[in-house]
């Protein structure tokens, strides 16, 4: 890689940031592209600081930046223009930065469902869905599942109020996609027994000790498991959906998909679709020699 005084930056945003595989990814497909890119981390400790990077952004010659944890939501509210898609997921995680706007796009939704289709070959549409989750990163999978048109999805959360909110801020997009909430003891079990597909949104797997966010028990032999984390060994959940049965299958696959999305976006050309393996094998490289733990999309 090459850095001369034509290069434009790109990055991603958030706290904390120090363990971000995208950075070795996004810069392994800028070489392969040939774009006179530079792709960073940039550690944001508050929403403070995060208004002052969104009025650098619009003044420096930024390409865009990506936003994870804790700023997807908060990132909505700062851009000039929002996406449908992100409007939808109520969260932005790829910020285009043109002629001094900043344009908010929500690329795990689209992410989330290229992943499942190449990794698992599954499609939510006619389909039974479980979320387990009702944050940021939750809003994107409910996104994803009414662009792929599934029959039903159940939300799961400790805090029903908060999966009730989830619903009905989605509320006016379901086109007839029904949606029940629920807590992970009052319904779960027969919920994800009658699943077709489970997703975990929730932060639980980050770290090597974290217990499943639900009893491996429920899961069963024709049920497709998503992990929103990804991490160099398998989660609890994956470890118990392949015990039982299941498909299992980690975000790094998201990851991978959100950020090419994002690529696709800012270079605004058809000619110069991200490539997706090259971007992979940058992102387990750096998984394996850094021992990364991640989620929620970046």
């Amino acid at each position: 890689m090459t850095i001369d005084g034509r290069t434009r930056p790109a990055g991603v945003v958030g706290w904390p940031i120090d363990h971000t595989l995208s950075p070795a990814m996004h810069n392994a497909a800028y070489e392969e592209l040939g774009l006179n890119w530079v792709y960073l981390p940039f550690a944001v400790p508050d929403q403070g600081a995060l208004l002052r990077f969104a009025d650098v952004a619009r003044s420096l010659p930024f390409v865009g930046f990506n936003v994870t944890m804790p700023y997807k939501q908060a990132m909505l509210e700062l851009c000039d223009e929002v996406a449908m898609l992100a409007q939808m997921a109520g969260a932005v995680n790829a910020v285009h930065c043109s002629e001094g706007r900043l344009i908010g796009y929500n690329t795990d939704s689209r992410g989330l469902l290229e992943s499942l289709a190449e990794e698992a070959d599954f499609s939510p549409e006619g389909k039974r869905v479980v979320l387990l989750g009702a944050g940021g990163a939750a809003g994107a999978a409910v996104a994803s599942f009414i662009l792929g048109k599934a029959a039903h999805l159940t939300i799961v959360n400790r805090d029903v109020a908060r999966a009730e909110a989830l619903k009905d801020r989605a509320a006016r997009y379901l086109r007839g996609m029904e949606v029940a909430t629920i807590s992970l003891d009052q319904g779960a079990e027969e919920a994800i027994r009658s699943a077709d597909l489970v997703v975990n949104a929730t932060s639980l797997g980050m770290k090597p000790d974290d217990e499943s966010p639900m009893p491996v028990e429920w899961l069963h032999a024709g049920l497709t498991v998503y992990d929103m984390v990804y991490c160099a060994a398998p989660t609890a959940l994956l470890e118990g959906a392949t015990a039982h049965g299941a498909r299992a299958v980690s975000g790094l696959g998201m990851l991978v998909a959100q950020g090419a999305l994002a690529i696709d976006i800012w270079a605004e050309s058809a000619q110069a679709r991200a490539p997706r393996a090259i971007m992979r094998a940058a992102a387990e490289q750096a998984l394996l020699r850094d021992g990364a733990l991640g989620g929620e999309g970046e």
